[in-house]
């Protein structure tokens, strides 16, 4: 655009307001990449079946670690106190010492597996199995009821009297069906889960 100048000379215009700035083609595109890779990694990813079996086992294998030590003290606890039952053994104190320490590796505050099996999560591609009751299951398997049988053992074969040591007999009874329920509990959510992503897996390992 030109105006009138002096002498009738004809001089361009000055552009009025702020010159317009043109974004780059390139960079129109690359947001526009950015922000389908933003939708995209919002979609929740949903785990395939031979995921959720995969995390079904390793969950199963990461219980059995961690129960391991306190599940196997109920059995030396058990052997220790029919060897002694039946004649077999007369080391009383041996068998005494062996259900303590059986009973000890069943408590979080002494053993670190079963502070971890306290502070474990169920994987989340396994929610609608309602998993994380199986764990607590376990917990409460162990603590308090593995613990009790272990101290019913020590206390049955230190006991000062027939009597005594029938009435801490009929107390391990009681302790090892509430232990038993447990199990059944634990068992049927493992197993129920196993069967709907054949995962061929099976419960943690704990004595009857």
């Amino acid at each position: 655009m030109t105006m009138p100048g002096p002498g009738g000379r004809r001089v361009p215009a000055r552009p009025s307001g702020w010159p317009v700035l043109r974004t780059p083609k390139w960079m129109l595109a690359g947001g526009a990449v950015l922000v389908i890779g933003l939708t995209l990694a919002a979609i929740p990813h949903r785990p395939s079946t031979a995921e959720r079996a995969a995390d079904l086992r390793g969950m199963v294998h990461d219980l059995n670690v961690d129960i391991e030590s306190c599940a196997g003290g109920v059995n030396d606890s058990i052997t220790a106190l029919r060897a002694i039952q039946s004649g077999t053994s007369h080391d009383v104190k041996t068998a005494v010492e062996i259900a303590n320490t059986a009973a000890a590796n069943c408590s979080p505050a002494n053993s670190m597996p079963m502070e971890d099996l306290v502070q474990y999560q169920a994987p989340g591609s396994l929610a609608s199995f309602h998993l994380q009751a199986a764990v607590n299951d376990l917990v409460t398997w162990g603590f308090p009821l593995a613990q009790r049988v272990q101290t019913d053992v020590a206390t049955i074969v230190s006991a000062p009297t027939p009597a005594a040591a029938q009435r801490a007999s009929a107390q391990l009874r009681r302790d090892q069906q509430a232990l038993d329920a447990e199990r059944a509990v634990i068992d049927r959510l493992i197993t129920s889960a196993s069967a709907s992503l054949s995962a061929h897996v099976s419960p943690p390992s704990l004595p009857s």
